[in-house]
């Protein structure tokens, strides 16, 4: 191939881009903004002044790594990496991708009571069904009403034609569509918000129904499938056993990665209607233009907003919504406690369901297989809990009192960097530490990791860098497809119009795969199309999703059509709770 390719972002959008490029045999040049750690936010970072002689520096990152079993653009890339185990010396059949591992339980943790812990899959052995058979009795709080609007709200999300999602249930908010209004402080907590926690920032109140209520379902639907791991993670720190082998792969095809490089701005070229060029500062240095046949912007909103000037929009007006989106963003960064105690707390995900800051949180090293922490910092770390802060302005757990001696509550984002994690362990120990059962003691926690991304003041926090899309209500029609109006200019990034329709590892990759086809499309390049993947449900819905297409297409709303089999499900389920319980 003689087209040159430019991809502006090194993050997993652009070097997905890069990859199935240089794979084709493109010519492919990518500038990623960080001097020396490719893949964005999904990237790990080693914490600075925590190596010793003869050991290397703790892992830390921007947020833990969340491998969904419906996953399938990125997995299919990842099997593409290639990777060479280090306790064995063998190469990895599947490459990257046998590096994903599955958590087996899950746990939903509460403030005074006990957690609730399931299978994150069918079980598989007769230990694993007495879990779920005790789960099946655990005191909720929920009254029998709210357990029955849960379980028809779902039944509504199952059955509801495409159309019905994507044009109304868009337009509504989780929050509206749940009626947690209207419900008690245990239904709110267990099944309105603790949704939105597991789905990157999003908001319960303005959260679109239309992608939280999907992927909920992709995520109820690959538990009930017992040949799909519902979740994973990496054996190791992402950039050790993901990203660090990646980028080594992009260069042994030819990839010109040019790290330390920001886009400053793209030049444009209106008779031709075509970018002509981008400036780029190297290492902190005066701009320079480089130029290719095609450019792929694979930056995240809020960056690529800052690129959308006066004069690509004369070329194409449409990219203005692209600053639109730019203002629905919110904070969900990552925060790693190292212990001296190993303390696994669960094989699996936590979400603190009532904790002010929507943190959810998973205990790493137990999954580290390739990885042995004592090597690390001074050796005496034994265990690291990261955990993911969504919410940057509610009101903490820890007091102050003002000058009159009255009692207040901060906010993260009012808070400095050792009042924030002061507020962070507090609201972990009041979750995980019941009765005389203690989990956390001070005693056991070495230091803290806040990630990098969060700019801190003496008394509040100045900025976030890195901040994620969120998918609000009447947000679909602002996305962007991956082609534009100028014709040399391809986007690859969260505000894609894609399947995954979410801001993740898979949606990126997704709408990377979109951007290249685009490119061989027009180039009329003799080479496959990257392979794209729709969500999959179960065809036994279909039937019943062809009833509500029909009352959809006459103007009439949702209409409950109770299956034989769900009302035998739900007998089922009503007998074996009294009998596990009697």
């Amino acid at each position: 191939m003689n087209e040159h390719i430019m991809i502006l972002g090194g993050g997993v959008a652009g070097m997905s881009a890069a990859h199935e490029l240089a794979e084709r045999g493109f010519k492919v040049t990518v500038f990623e903004r960080k001097k020396n750690l490719p893949g964005g936010k999904a990237r790990s970072v080693p914490v600075k002044d925590t190596a010793t002689e003869g050991r290397g520096p703790l892992p830390g990152e921007h947020g833990f790594r969340f491998f969904p079993g419906f996953y399938k653009h990125v997995t299919d890339t990842m099997r593409r990496i290639p990777f060479q185990n280090p306790l064995t010396g063998q190469y990895n059949k599947q490459g990257v991708f046998d590096n994903l591992v599955e958590c087996p339980k899950m746990m939903l943790s509460r403030v005074g009571q006990q957690p609730i812990i399931a299978l994150s899959h069918l079980p598989r052995n007769l230990e694993e069904l007495r879990l779920m058979l005790k789960d099946v009795h655990t005191d909720t709080g929920l009254t029998e009403a709210e357990k029955q609007l849960m379980e028809s709200k779902i039944w509504q999300l199952m059955t509801s034609c495409q159309a019905r999602r994507e044009n109304e249930y868009e337009h509504i908010g989780w929050w509206e569509y749940t009626e947690a209004e209207s419900n008690s402080k245990n239904y709110r907590t267990l099944f309105v918000q603790g949704l939105t926690r597991t789905l990157v920032a999003a908001r319960a109140k303005d959260a679109s129904t239309k992608t939280g209520g999907t992927i909920f379902l992709q995520l109820l639907f690959t538990m009930a499938d017992p040949f799909v791991r519902t979740d994973r993670v990496l054996c190791g720190p992402t950039s050790e056993v993901w990203l660090y082998p990646w980028l080594q792969y992009l260069k042994s095809l030819g990839v010109d990665f040019q790290m330390d490089s920001e886009v400053m701005s793209l030049e444009t070229d209106r008779k031709s209607k075509t970018i002509s060029g981008v400036m780029v500062s190297q290492g902190g240095q005066e701009s320079k233009k480089f130029t290719a046949d095609y450019y792929i912007c694979a930056l995240p909103v809020e960056r690529a907003a800052k690129l959308i000037t006066k004069d690509i929009l004369i070329l194409d007006p449409c990219l203005s919504s692209i600053a639109k989106l730019a203002k629905s963003v919110a904070w969900m960064n990552g925060i790693q406690f190292y212990l001296t105690e190993k303390m696994d707390i669960i094989n699996g995900h936590i979400i603190l369901a009532d904790s002010p800051w929507a943190l959810t949180a998973i205990s790493q090293v137990q999954f580290w297989k390739y990885f042995d922490i004592s090597k690390y910092g001074d050796g005496t770390v034994k265990c690291i809990i990261s955990v993911d802060v969504s919410d940057w302005d509610t009101k903490g757990v820890v007091p102050y009192r003002d000058e009159e001696g009255r009692l207040y509550h901060k906010s993260a984002r009012h808070c400095n960097r050792e009042e924030a994690i002061a507020d962070i362990w507090l609201q972990m120990k009041q979750s995980f530490n019941k009765d005389n059962q203690v989990v956390l003691k001070d005693e056991f926690l070495k230091l803290v990791h806040v990630d990098g991304d969060i700019k801190f003041g003496e008394s509040s926090v100045l900025s976030d860098e890195e901040p994620l899309l969120v998918n609000k209500t009447y947000t679909w029609d602002l996305r962007q497809e991956t082609y534009t109006g100028i014709l040399n200019l391809f986007l690859a990034s969260d505000y894609i119009k894609t399947y995954t329709d979410l801001a993740t590892m898979e949606g990126a990759n997704e709408a990377a795969r979109r951007a290249v086809n685009g490119i061989i499309d027009v180039t009329n390049s003799k080479v496959p199309s990257c392979r794209l993947w729709m969500l999959r449900e179960p065809d036994i819905l279909l039937y019943h999703k062809w009833l509500d297409n029909r009352r959809y297409n006459k103007g009439l709303p949702w209409k409950l059509h109770a299956p034989f089999f769900y009302k035998f499900f739900n007998f089922m389920f009503r007998l074996i709770k009294k009998l596990t319980t009697s």
